[in-house]
């Protein structure tokens, strides 16, 4: 498979992983245990879909999986803040 194919791929995959940690995390206090493991359990993912698809740790694939991984993190969280909002929950855990 082409490199910057696989690229895009993975950074597709590693937006779509992120989103429901997005979600979970804007329901938890920041900084709490849940908050922790929001932002860190799709680590390992991340990290194997890099290996799965022979991308390794090059450095050009830094900028582009960080923010795959940060805009997924942000969409999963408009969503439920989007969703709150809508219910009458103004209040954010």
């Amino acid at each position: 498979m082409n490199e910057y194919l696989a690229l895009a791929l993975v950074c597709i995959l590693v937006f779509i992983l992120n989103m429901p940690f997005g979600y979970w995390r804007a329901g938890v206090k920041k900084f709490s245990l849940q908050w922790f493991l929001a932002v860190h359990v799709p680590i390992p993912f991340v990290v194997w879909l890099r290996f799965g698809f022979h991308l390794g740790f090059q450095l050009y694939t830094y900028p582009f999986m960080i923010g795959a991984f940060f805009f997924g993190q942000w969409v999963g969280a408009r969503i439920r803040l989007k969703k709150m909002n809508k219910n009458g929950n103004e209040k954010k855990a």
